[in-house]
């Protein structure tokens, strides 16, 4: 009998051997380079690049290759595109003239540029609502021009249907916003406060159609929603990007425990954004600086902010889905790849899936 059991024993041992290695040996395709898995991905990028003396708006496919320019504006500088939820539209901030007497106006576009169409003056940080139908912009506080990003005062809301403006419902008290983003849910808005609603800092939701106002308590700035409105991105710091669950259907929304942490010692990292599927984030990076006066139609200010000329940045893509933290300096093909090299300001990357 101990003969007969002896060989059951021997492929038992084995079987259970097997399985252990699969659990601890990653399949091929999961080593694959980044640049591989994004190649077959049927997304697009526009971001915003300095060529020519000149800011205008690109779009290129997930993987960084045939980049096109669709604006080619000599006289007028454009920034922060943002892509409507189908993908067949982009709005985005438009500068004209020079220095304090620049004036930025939010437009919108086709995604292939044409139909070019001014929203509002003295206007800026655009954001679409999840059905389309809505672009939401940020007053400027003052008619003399100011490039930090947070001069703001008020929020007001486009509708693409009939042309007109109407301000939220809680206007009056909204005051140095920026980076607004919708949620899909349509109900919350979040965005960064600076100096401003009785805040010095913070990260907080805005109810779209109401008063409330809830500080999540977050460090950094620049949030944004995942396509599914189940988590949030952001900005933790200058050389740090984070991801986070949100409950939005709490009594009182708050962010759960940070899953993600991508880190740069060196490099500055901002301007994160999902990609539609939420399986990777873009964003840009690069050095530390403030601005070139002597290029046309920018300004002076630290290098992350649109309208300031920023050398050596690029727009980067990392998986959404890495647990833990990534360091940058460190990584390899397989975690992280450059989408852009020429380091010509390349800022604000927004995804998009192609209207077909």
């Amino acid at each position: 009998m101990r003969r007969l059991f002896r060989p059951m024993q021997g492929l038992l041992f084995y079987t259970v051997l097997l399985i252990t290695v699969s659990w601890f040996v990653e399949p091929a395709s999961a080593q694959a380079p980044l640049r591989e898995k994004l190649k077959p991905a049927l997304f697009k990028i526009a971001y915003e690049s300095y060529v020519n003396d000149n800011s205008d708006l690109f779009v290129m496919n997930a993987d960084g290759s045939n980049p096109v320019n669709l604006t080619q504006t000599p006289k007028e500088q454009e920034h922060y595109p943002q892509i409507s939820p189908d993908g067949t539209k982009m709005c985005f901030v438009s500068d004209v003239g020079e220095g304090r007497d620049t004036v930025r106006s939010v437009y919108v576009m086709d995604i292939d540029g044409k139909n070019r169409k001014k929203v509002a003056e003295y206007a800026r940080e655009p954001f679409w609502s999840p059905d389309g139908k809505i672009i939401g912009f940020l007053p400027q506080e003052f008619t003399k021009f100011d490039v930090i990003d947070f001069s703001t005062k008020g929020m007001r809301f486009f509708e693409m249907a009939s042309g007109k403006i109407q301000p939220h419902v809680n206007s009056t008290n909204l005051h140095h916003l920026y980076n607004p983003s919708w949620a899909a849910d349509g109900k919350w808005i979040i965005a960064t406060v600076h100096a401003g609603m009785g805040y010095d800092h913070a990260i907080v939701l805005i109810e779209a159609r109401g008063n409330k106002i809830i500080n999540l308590k977050i460090p950094g700035c620049r949030p944004c929603f995942s396509p599914d409105g189940k988590q949030v991105a952001w900005g933790a710091g200058d050389h740090e990007l984070a991801t986070a669950p949100i409950d939005l259907e709490a009594d009182q929304p708050s962010v759960g425990n940070w899953a993600v942490r991508i880190k740069d010692e060196r490099n500055k990292i901002y301007h994160v954004d999902w990609s539609p599927d939420s399986q990777f984030l873009a964003f840009s990076r690069g050095p530390d600086g403030e601005g070139d006066p002597t290029k046309p139609g920018t300004h002076q200010a630290a290098a992350e902010v649109h309208g300031v000329y920023a050398p050596g940045w690029n727009i980067c893509v990392v998986k959404a889905d890495r647990p833990g933290e990534l360091h940058l300096e460190n990584a390899t093909p397989v975690d992280f790849f450059m989408l852009t090299t020429n380091g010509l300001s390349n800022k604000e990357p927004a995804w998009f899936r192609p209207h077909r």
